[in-house]
């Protein structure tokens, strides 16, 4: 009986079992994941900083214009992280901006600032939170068990709630007379402005929230197919209703933010901030259909739409050549992801 001998003919040095060099791994995986997603984002950062530097020099440069850009963006960082989760559940909320608004004029309404000043500043930042977070909740409500379209339920809420603010304040502007409660939030640590720790930290909560709890992965689940996390065990009512507070809790700490920014409140405060942070959102990687969200992704967009207003700024351009650069911005970094995501699937 004669035996049979099969050779196998050598892989080339570097290669894997399929004969795909293994160099490529690293980085094909670098751009399959959300950090791949993330590389157009950095880029267009960058650019933007290059012509920043090119076209105002020291000025775009120096570390006060830095701080300014990111005193900028605080509030705005809040805002579009709140609207990260609800668009990665799988809805949406136009409402955010005016509820910002409603949080600062009812925050230094006159009643307000006296118990303020008898008691403790904090009164008014608890008066913000309470009055976000029940925004919030009232959209959840409406959404997740009145079964209203989110679209619509957050455009009655987006309307009502700046129609309270203008009822409320008469349509005049109320200024901020507790002046420990501007002297704490515009105090500097390690040089850094205090409105610049507290988008920090909303960021790292948000993306621990996000990525590292029961919650982030339930929020996850709901936006991607609402059917199947409930026959997981998940209440997505609840849970839809929860995500809509966060939001709302998170316009509220923007209200507190537009306060110091501001020193007073008003109707107009945050107008069109919702967009501006539906588009953050968008541009920085999370799907508007849900199922996928990324907080560091937000944040790179938060900073690219100040960062470009800025810019402009400085070059004393036009508003309306602003929103066009915007809308390129928008289209541009989403191309650059859409590119960078093939390639890794390429690969």
């Amino acid at each position: 009986m004669s035996s049979q001998h099969v050779s196998a003919k050598p892989s080339p040095a570097g290669a894997g079992p399929q004969g795909a060099p293994t160099a490529t791994r690293p980085r094909r995986t670098l751009l399959r994941g959300s950090s791949g997603r993330s590389i157009g984002l950095v880029l267009a950062l960058v650019v933007l900083c290059v012509v920043g530097y090119v076209t105002g020099g020291e000025r775009f440069a120096s570390v006060d214009n830095l701080m300014t850009i990111l005193r900028l963006a605080a509030a705005l960082g809040v805002l579009s992280i709140g609207m990260t989760f609800v668009i990665t559940g799988g809805g949406i909320d136009l409402s955010v901006g005016s509820v910002m608004g409603l949080a600062t004029v009812w925050a230094t309404t006159v009643a307000t600032q006296t118990m303020a000043q008898d008691f403790h500043w904090i009164v008014m930042v608890l008066v913000a939170l309470a009055v976000g977070t029940a925004c919030g909740l009232i959209n959840g409500v409406l959404i997740a068990y009145g079964k209203v379209v989110a679209f619509i339920a957050t455009l009655a809420m987006m309307v009502g709630a700046r129609g309270l603010a203008e009822m409320i304040a008469n349509r005049q502007t109320q200024p901020v007379k507790v002046r420990a409660f501007l002297d704490f939030f515009r105090a500097e640590v390690l040089g850094i402005p205090a409105l610049v720790w507290m988008f920090v930290l909303v960021a790292v909560a948000g993306w621990v929230l996000l990525n590292r709890t029961t919650f982030g992965r339930r929020t996850i689940a709901v936006g991607g197919n609402p059917e199947a996390a409930r026959l997981a065990g998940v209440n997505v009512k609840r849970h839809t209703m929860y995500l809509y507070g966060l939001a709302g809790l998170a316009a509220g700490i923007a209200g507190v933010m537009m306060l110091v920014r501001t020193t007073a409140g008003s109707s107009t405060t945050g107008q069109l901030y919702e967009l501006d942070a539906i588009a953050a959102v968008v541009v920085g990687g999370t799907l508007l259909v849900g199922g996928r969200g990324t907080i560091g992704g937000t944040v790179l967009g938060v900073l690219i739409f100040t960062t470009l207003t800025n810019v402009f700024t400085l070059n004393n351009m036009s508003i309306s050549a602003q929103s066009v650069a915007k809308g390129v911005i928008i289209v541009v970094a989403v191309l650059l992801q859409q590119r960078f995501a093939a390639r890794g699937r390429a690969t």
